[in-house]
């Protein structure tokens, strides 16, 4: 049937249809009543964090002025901590998440895969070593072994990294030497130890890891930019991304931290001193709830005078490489299945690498 709106056409029998309005346009994503807005998806304002982390700061800051139950001494004494470890910590997240962001958006997909050697075996150690070039702490080193995996580095080589980017970079040796003035040893040999554990780490996860323990994000490889936007943009974006994504987990770890200094008296420390081999392992777990940065690490290990040096050795090691703010940051970035596996398979590796080491050395 023609449609017309001409008088005459009704006149000899042709029947007018009404016009059809024209459809709305298709717009990409999932519709939405009028007046409700959404976000992209996978995308989301970047100030929900921003505030989120000014409210929890002034919180933190201003709460005494009205709650006097916060001015009690262990109260503000888990204050201080919390805000003591999450501060020190936080210029070396930003530094990670920057390097992360800049490695999405400026360094060629393929970069990576050319440099390091092409089997497994052998890139885990030349990863490892890689470390040392990274002057940050166990926080920056997640959110840039997540972008090498994504840029197609395989997980074992980035796993290496990963651990040993925090224990063997310049920074951190050097303050082991300011914290053990004379005494060379412990500086070779918390350098020996953690480049052993990474290496063994990277090597386990080769013969034993499955990539369906890693969040589903991580198993696809990135070949290339995004496509409509600048390089400019997309760093913006996965620095801004990451850094709220992983400061959260960080804040996270911090309370953690910061309640088991407050709650376990001092005392504990001297029940196990005696013992050489209870210290070892007391040392190492004190390493995972104290979740001092690695840069300041030496210095508390150093004031622990009643303890072997194999003992301070490892808290030296294991620290940088499994503690309460990082297993939570690698929870939030690589998947909870991951991490407790990973976290407790590198403590074990950690102390072992530690009594070899330490009682080859004393």
């Amino acid at each position: 049937m023609e449609k017309t709106d001409d008088p005459a056409g009704a006149a000899r029998g042709v029947t007018a249809v009404p016009a059809v309005p024209a459809a709305p346009p298709v717009t990409e994503g999932r519709t939405r009543p009028s007046g409700v807005r959404s976000w992209p998806s996978g995308v989301r304002p970047w100030w929900v964090g921003a505030v989120l982390t000014a409210a929890v700061g002034a919180a933190a800051v201003l709460g005494p002025a009205g709650t006097r139950w916060l001015e009690h001494p262990a109260v503000e004494a888990w204050r201080t901590v919390c805000l003591a470890i999450t501060l020190q910590a936080l210029p070396f997240l930003l530094l990670g998440t920057a390097l992360s962001g800049a490695i999405n958006a400026f360094v060629p997909a393929g970069l990576f895969t050319r440099v390091l050697p092409k089997r497994p075996a052998l890139a885990v150690p030349v990863a490892g070593a890689a470390g040392a070039v990274l002057p940050g702490c166990e926080c920056a080193s997640v959110p840039v072994a997540s972008s090498l995996i994504r840029r197609g580095v395989p997980p074992a080589a980035a796993f290496a990294f990963l651990l040993s980017a925090p224990a063997v970079n310049p920074v951190v040796l050097t303050a082991t030497a300011v914290a053990f003035p004379g005494n060379p040893a412990m500086v070779a040999a918390r350098l020996l130890a953690s480049l052993g554990t990474a290496a063994v780490m990277g090597w386990l996860w080769l013969w034993l890891g499955k990539e369906e323990w890693l969040r589903p994000l991580l198993r696809h490889r990135h070949t290339g930019h995004r496509p409509g936007h600048s390089r400019r943009t997309e760093f913006l974006l996965g620095f801004r991304h990451d850094f709220l994504h992983a400061g959260g987990f960080l804040v996270l770890g911090a309370m953690a931290a910061a309640t088991f200094n407050v709650t376990v008296p001092g005392a504990v420390l001297d029940t196990f001193s005696g013992s050489p081999w209870l210290s070892v392992l007391f040392l190492a777990g004190l390493a995972v709830l104290l979740a001092v940065c690695s840069e300041a690490d030496a210095f508390v290990a150093a004031s622990l005078t009643g303890f072997s040096p194999t003992a301070r050795l490892a808290f030296l090691v294991v620290g940088p490489m499994v503690d309460l703010k990082l297993i939570a940051l690698q929870a939030g970035t690589f998947g909870r299945a991951f991490a407790w596996r990973f976290c407790t398979a590198t403590t074990v590796v950690a102390v072992a690498a530690s009594v070899l080491i330490g009682g080859a050395l004393w």
